[in-house]
């Protein structure tokens, strides 16, 4: 029997049952990750009310962004060690459980501001409810970063490195679909649910302070009431992502298999390191980590590549509904879809991505980065550049921004994978999440820092800056090999 090009020697039963067991993987690991995004993202469609009712700072959000990152990359970081020893099911599983239980806290902010200061308003309350804000945040985090490392591990094992770009690119979407479903269910949440207090004096006067607007002007007034309208709508952002939440974790841990031994299936060819060779017990995992991941230098770069994409990607994501609120003039639920669309957009994006770089450039995920980021500059300055064009095409420059953006985000990981072999794929993925992270911290920060004090085009004329620098980055890396599977069965040590 002639050997197929994907799965070797492998009988045509066996071949049937591995692509029943990776197509289920890679479902469940989907829908699972785009839970995640829903005790997530749903933070950002909440500011706004938050800000509103209580009036938190662009910098006060930026700074909990911010460490919210960092701690996310970390915990991204320290998990890649772990599932790379330990059932990855488990650990996403119980991440997600632990997510939900956060988000039911945040929920419960004021409240519990309330029970600690036992005022119901004025700066001590809100002071109590940002520093509760902020350690719920941190801990959501913490907690997020149980989902993507399991994934790192899990996806190599099941599919082939010559269709780990494609297959991946149709999974990472699962970021764009969790982003952007969250995002609209919490727009819907945000102008259906709450409590009406439009004939409330006291409330219009406080939301009007709050957003610094004149509630005498039909403009002012129409931005106060949205919000008076639906009092206490963002506490629902968290209540109800947290019981679906709970739903997933249930989801992931019956759903999946760590890999393809488990179900009696071989590994697939062509993906034997020196730890799978005669004589592998000689070479420990910290040797195999340090020549695939610490002393390899395309892992580097593309963790190093990893910081400009993010400051675009989270800069967008997590600032898109103030930035549209605030100076583009929509309101809340126009804004979240908007980013609803800039993520649906990028579905379609980050699947040409993977497509592209296994057919025009056979599985070397860095060239295709390169294009990407090249495209998200130019639809991103164009959005920038011309902020009083139609709004339909304000929205299409940003959506195509996401377009190309989530090309490389996806990639990255992809690539990374590659280059570290699927014995080492989660620790590399941990190294280019904390990076990633870091780009994320820096655009929470610079951004809410940038819009506070010179405006918001300034916010995108540095993502522009940044855009370029990404790009260079990976320029460098052009001839870089496809996967670090022949690296490995160099390995000495």
């Amino acid at each position: 029997m002639a050997n197929d090009p994907i799965y070797g020697s492998m009988s045509p039963e066996t071949i049937k049952k591995f692509k029943s067991w990776q197509m289920r993987t890679i479902v469940v690991s989907m829908i699972g990750y785009a839970i995640f995004y829903f005790v997530r993202k749903n933070f950002s469609i909440a500011m706004p009310g938050l800000t509103a009712e209580y009036g938190i700072s662009n910098t006060s959000f930026g700074i909990v962004i911010a460490i919210g990152s960092i701690v996310y990359g970390l915990s991204r970081f320290i998990n890649g060690f772990i599932v790379d020893k330990y059932s990855s099911k488990a650990i996403m599983a119980i991440g997600l459980l632990l997510c939900a239980l956060s988000n039911l806290a945040f929920g419960f902010g004021v409240d519990m501001s309330y029970l600690i200061t036992g005022v119901k308003e004025g700066p001590q309350l809100v002071n109590m409810l940002i520093m509760i804000m902020g350690v719920t945040i941190v801990l959501n985090q913490y907690f997020q970063g149980f989902g993507y490392p399991p994934c790192a591990r899990l996806l190599p094992q099941w599919i082939h490195p010559s269709e780990l770009a494609t297959k991946m690119s149709i999974w990472n979407t699962s970021h764009s679909i969790g982003a952007s479903l969250a995002v609209v269910v919490c727009g819907y949440i945000m102008g259906h649910v709450g409590t009406d207090m439009s004939n409330n004096p006291e409330m219009i006067a406080t939301i009007a302070a709050n957003l610094n607007v004149d509630p005498t002007t039909t403009e002012g007034l129409n931005k106060v009431l949205q919000y008076a309208q639906h009092v206490g709508a963002w506490k629902w952002c968290f209540w109800m992502p947290a019981g679906l939440a709970v739903l997933g974790a249930i989801w992931l841990f019956v759903g999946l298999k760590d890999d393809p031994k488990s179900v009696g299936l071989p590994d697939l060819p062509d993906t034997k390191t020196v730890k799978d060779t005669e004589g592998a017990n000689k070479v420990s995992q910290a040797a195999f980590l340090k020549h695939m991941v610490w002393k390899n230098r395309w892992v580097w770069t593309l963790a190093i590549a990893n910081v400009f994409v993010y400051v675009l990607r989270m800069g967008v994501l997590d600032w898109g509904p103030k930035f549209l609120t605030e100076d583009r003039g929509m309101n809340i639920k126009s804004a979240a879809w908007v980013v609803a669309i800039f993520e649906i957009t990028a579905i379609v994006g980050t699947i040409v991505a993977g497509w592209a770089t296994d057919k025009i450039f056979k599985g070397k995920a860095h060239r295709m980065c390169l294009i990407c980021m090249i495209g998200a500059v130019l639809f991103l300055g164009a959005f920038a550049l011309l902020p009083d064009v139609h709004i339909a095409i304000s929205t299409t420059f940003l959506a195509m921004g996401g377009f190309f953006i989530y090309g490389p985000q996806a990639l990255i990981g992809i690539a990374s994978a590659n280059q570290a072999t699927k014995e080492a794929s989660a620790t590399a993925n941990g190294l280019a999440g904390v990076l990633g992270y870091l780009g994320s911290a820096l655009s929470a920060i610079g951004v809410g820092l940038i819009a506070d004090n010179f405006g918001w085009d300034w916010v995108f004329v540095s993502f522009i800056l940044v855009g370029v620098v990404g790009a260079l980055i990976f320029l460098s890396m052009w001839q870089a090999p496809r996967d670090g599977y022949k690296r490995s069965l160099e390995i000495k040590e």
